[in-house]
């Protein structure tokens, strides 16, 4: 008897393991990404600062080291109350409006998969509207700041990764280096 019920159970065994081994195995799924992700390239696209000409930078780009570690995921740019926040490159207003009382504004870049917000802003636009490189997006909220000053914490996200936002800009636009002069060459000397 018993070992009718064993090799009973022994053929259910084989047959489960053999089903297991010639099931079909799913598709992967997309990657998890995490705010350390490997991609971490940036076209050089921004063609404007979000406030002033060249702002002071209160707090650098900090990435963390896990998906919820401490870090700084953007940078604060010094800005007067009131001042003029504007979008860095071209892109389609994804967000306008108010997140845990403070003010933000995000634009998706065009033709790329990047995100960039500003934050505490009064918007100007609203969500859907297209805007160009230097358009003004809302105005720096007076409270709201994380800063000890006033100022527009401005982030970038390649999906849910955190990106440093500085590297949107192109180096003339950060003034990184001196200014080289190139050989004119086939000019005649005067």
């Amino acid at each position: 008897m018993r070992a009718k019920r064993y090799g009973r159970c022994g053929t259910w065994l084989v047959l489960g393991f053999l089903l297991l081994l010639t099931a079909p195995t799913p598709p992967p799924g997309p990657p998890f990404l995490t705010p350390t992700a490997t991609d971490t390239s940036v076209p050089a696209i921004g063609r404007a600062w979000p406030v002033g000409a060249r702002p002071t930078v209160l707090r650098g780009w900090e990435p963390p080291a896990t998906a919820y570690g401490r870090g700084h995921r953007g940078v604060d740019l010094a800005a007067p109350p009131g001042s003029p926040v504007r979008a860095v490159a071209p892109g389609r207003v994804s967000f306008a409006g108010r997140v845990a009382g403070k003010g933000v504004v995000s634009v998706e870049l065009t033709g790329t998969d990047l995100r960039t917000t500003y934050e505490p802003v009064t918007a100007s636009v609203e969500k859907g509207a297209e805007v160009a490189a230097g358009e003004v997006v809302g105005t720096v909220e007076p409270t709201g700041s994380h800063c000890s000053t006033t100022c527009v914490h401005w982030g970038l996200r390649r999906g849910e990764t955190y990106l440093d936002p500085l590297s949107l800009l192109p180096p003339w636009l950060l003034r990184r280096g001196p200014s080289r002069l190139l050989p004119v060459l086939d000019v005649p000397l005067p």
